[in-house]
Order: structure tokens, then sequence, then C-alpha cells
């Protein structure tokens, strides 16, 4: 899957807490429909078969899009349903180990400072994550980073960056100048009740903050 920084525009990482009568698939599928242009499952209590299951049926989604799509953290699951990737936290797996396990697979880490960012790249990272730009309910522990520091992480990368944390239609525009290539969005668009218009909106918006 290639990947590059129009990739990062507009990035779903889903959540189920706004399931309602629907699947993780049918908002996947909702979300792809409004354009975003990638995907990251992410889920912290499902068992390995449950979360393989769940991922082939987002998979076969975004392979019908040809969008990338990750899964956050649980490098069992990508290999077992061969997702395009994995995205890491600072306290999981390391980018260079990841690098043997995965092969050419998307590598995606989070990083809040430069030296993170310039040592995952150094390791192998596709792209960094920043945040949380704002405070956000779905990471209560993530502290928010600096506008300053977002700039400074975009300048000293070369690979894409996209921000995540409290991004919503009311402040996206407020990251335009510092670089990103998009943004990350969890409950912005799957606790939507209309998830097609939500996210044609939010893409809207996250291609006049990209313009130079």
């Amino acid at each position: 899957m290639k990947l590059d920084k129009q990739s990062m525009l507009l990035y779903a990482v889903t959540d189920r807490s706004w399931l309602g009568d629907k699947t993780l698939a049918d908002q996947v599928e909702e979300t792809l429909k409004g354009g975003a242009t990638f995907i990251q499952l992410r889920e912290k209590k499902l068992d390995f078969d449950a979360f393989v299951k769940e991922a082939r049926a987002i998979k076969k989604l975004t392979d019908a899009y040809n969008i990338p799509f990750v899964i956050n953290d649980a490098v069992d699951v990508a290999l077992a349903v061969d997702a395009d990737g994995v995205h890491v936290g600072q306290d999981d797996s390391d980018a260079g180990a990841l690098r043997e396990q995965l092969g050419d697979k998307i590598i995606g880490v989070s990083a809040d400072t430069v030296e993170l960012a310039r040592k995952a790249e150094a390791d192998g990272a596709d792209y960094i994550g920043v945040g949380a730009i704002y405070s956000t309910a779905t990471k209560t522990d993530a502290e928010v980073v600096a506008f300053e520091t977002i700039a400074a992480i975009c300048k000293a990368v070369t690979i894409p960056v996209v921000a995540i944390g409290g991004l919503n239609e009311t402040n996206i525009l407020s990251l335009k100048g510092t670089g990103v290539d998009g943004v990350a969005l969890v409950s912005a668009i799957f606790s939507k009740k209309d998830i097609i218009s939500a996210t044609k909106a939010l893409r809207s918006l996250s291609e006049t903050m990209t313009k130079p």
C-alpha cells in the first residue's frame, strides 16, 4: 500500500462507543463514503478471535476503497489479516523491531517531541502521529502538545505527520501553518449520527488547513 502525505488528510481512528444499532464496519464504510483517507482500527478489549474477525470485515472495505488500513498496537492481528500495517505508541514496540516483523508494511509511531519523532523516522517509521493537540476524553492520559512543537516536528522529519487529539470541526483550522499533513479523528467522526456528512465536512476543513 502506497503511503503519501495525502493519505494523512483525514485519518479515522475507530471507537465502538457510539455504535448504536450499527456495526463498526457499517460506520467505517460511512466514513469511507464521506472521504476518509486512512483507517486505524483501535480495540483495547476484544479477544484475538473477535479482533481478527472485525479487522477482516474492515479490511474488505479499505481494500475496496484502496486506502491504507492499520491496526493499533496489535501486531499479531495485523499479520493475521494482512493489514497494511500498525500504529504504535512510545510504550509499545520499537519501530526498528517492528520493521523486522512487518517487512515493508506501514509503521506509524506516536511522538510528542522532536527527538522522538527523529528517532522514529531513523528507526524506519513511515509516518508520525503528534498529539494530543487539545485535551481529549478518548485518551485522558495524553498531554497537550504546543503548536510550536508540532511545527518543529514537521520541520524535523521528512515523513508525513498527522495531528491527533481533541480535534473537530471547530478547531481543525487552528493547525493551519504548522506543516501537518492532516488530522486523525475519533469522536468528531464516529459520534455523529450522519457520519458521511460529518466526514465530508471534516475533509474539506483538513484540505483548507493543509493548503499553503
